[in-house]
């Protein structure tokens, strides 16, 4: 999925003017990296807005348009107002295309219902992440990955080397290898419950 933001430079800074600019509908912004220097700009507010609505969006290079000029960069943080649905702020990463670059992906779990373990195991998949860093050139870089759960039997775990991972991205994983998702089975015929209160002394038999 491609995203194109249109943007423009911005004349003035500080808490003042970002507010006059949010009132006018535009959200300040900084796009920095790539060893050069970095560039305050801003963007229109609704388009932003349904852009950080989409999983893509946050995961996919972006192409900012700027002064005649399309430059790609990655979303790396952005904020938003405390109740209202009002972005305040973003920030931009530039992307150099020979420079492999770290990135959260989501992963998009198929398969789950015909799994073993939940078809045949009466399991339940327990998922123990739902993102994955990964590192990769900029041409590599995936929207999501995708983990494929027809094989996991009950009880069985996936670890994140056992994922399929697309051609030049390698996995970032920090601590061992990471469980991504686990098939869960609750074990039946636990002890039974007395039925008479606890503590409560059996009553005396009543005299024939």
């Amino acid at each position: 999925m491609q995203f194109i933001l249109n943007a423009q430079n911005r004349e003035t800074q500080g808490s003042s003017a970002s507010r006059r600019l949010r009132r006018s509908g535009k959200v300040p912004a900084i796009i920095y990296g790539a060893g050069q220097s970095p560039a305050v700009i801003e963007l229109d507010h609704n388009q932003l807005y349904l852009g950080l609505r989409k999983e893509a969006f946050h995961s996919s290079l972006l192409t900012i348009e700027l002064g005649g000029k399309k430059e790609q960069v990655l979303l790396r943080d952005y904020q938003m107002h405390a109740y209202r649905p009002l972005v305040l702020h973003v920030d931009f990463q530039r992307i150099d295309a020979k420079k492999k670059l770290h990135q959260k992906v989501p992963l998009h779990f198929i398969n789950q219902e015909i799994a073993p373990g939940v078809k045949l195991g009466g399991g339940q998949i327990a998922h123990i992440m739902t993102e994955l860093e990964i590192s990769c050139l900029p041409s590599d870089l995936p929207e999501f990955i995708e983990v494929d759960l027809k094989e996991i039997a009950a009880g069985e775990s996936l670890h994140v080397s056992q994922l399929a991972l697309p051609k030049g991205v390698t996995a970032l994983v920090h601590g061992g290898d990471q469980t991504v998702v686990t098939c869960i089975v609750k074990r039946g015929g636990g002890a039974e419950e007395e039925s008479a209160t606890p503590g409560a002394e059996a009553a005396p038999a009543t005299p024939s």
